[in-house]
């Protein structure tokens, strides 16, 4: 199947979206369920007063650092576990008690700890990731290549770059699985620490619009994000993912 193929059926199956979502709307005739005209021009008033831009540009921040803060020490947790027995004996049961630990949980306690700041929302939200992201590399750590860890002993590669040139190369997947997951992840755990706890960003903008049960602003900025995140998928992580992998045959 070519790739204009694919774009000219993805194109055709969102409309497809589009229409049915029409359709139910007019059938409905409810506030409760407006259609695409509708919401689009929920959008463009939100844009026009800035405030769309504004909240979206905020909780991006939010996304970017949480993520990159989960990655770096779940990432760091999880080769240590994986190449470690020992160490994953004595702390892989940590890992299942923070995957089992509800988000709402850990946004609640991060709130009453350290009080409705930045830095309460921040850790939450990275907290809430770090295990997912620990789990899969740890597999992946613990899935290298025997073959070629006695390659770099024999030719005695120094530890930096065997680390560089033998060992991360070869988490590239697994370290691609867990940011894809975890981009997806983290802005949802990230409204929800808005909603709870913050004056501005997307979350709190969708919960101003549920008390006021402004629907077609709700979807507006669910649209507006989802429509975001959708381009950094596809602007970065996949020609990354291409990038990483072109040592592959």
């Amino acid at each position: 199947m070519s790739t204009a193929f694919r774009l000219l059926l993805t194109a055709f199956s969102l409309l497809m979206l589009v229409l049915v979502w029409q359709v139910a709307a007019w059938w409905l005739a409810s506030p409760l369920l407006p259609g695409p005209p509708a919401v689009m021009k929920a959008m463009e008033q939100a844009a026009a007063q800035g405030a769309l831009q504004t909240n979206i540009a905020i909780t991006l921040a939010r996304v970017a650092v949480s993520f990159a803060l989960a990655m770096v020490v779940g990432s760091a947790v999880g080769i240590m576990l994986g190449r470690s027995r020992q160490l994953n004996e004595l702390f892989g049961p940590w890992l299942i008690v923070l995957l089992n630990l509800p988000a709402l949980v850990i946004i609640i306690l991060c709130y009453v700890w350290f009080g409705l700041t930045e830095v309460a929302a921040i850790t939450a939200v990275a907290i809430n990731k770090i295990p997912n992201v620990a789990v899969t590399m740890r597999e992946g750590a613990a899935a290298l290549s025997r073959d070629l860890d006695e390659m770099a002993r024999v030719y005695r590669i120094p530890a930096f770059k065997a680390l560089r040139d033998v060992t991360l190369p070869q988490l590239v997947p697994f370290f691609t699985a867990s940011a894809r997951s975890g981009l997806a992840l983290t802005w949802k755990i990230v409204l929800v620490v808005e909603l709870l706890g913050r004056s501005n960003g997307v979350g709190f903008a969708l919960q101003t619009a549920f008390q006021l049960f402004d629907v077609a602003t709700v979807l507006a900025y669910a649209l507006a994000f989802t429509v975001v995140v959708q381009f950094i998928e596809i602007a970065l992580l996949q020609p990354w993912e291409r990038w990483a992998n072109r040592w592959r045959r």
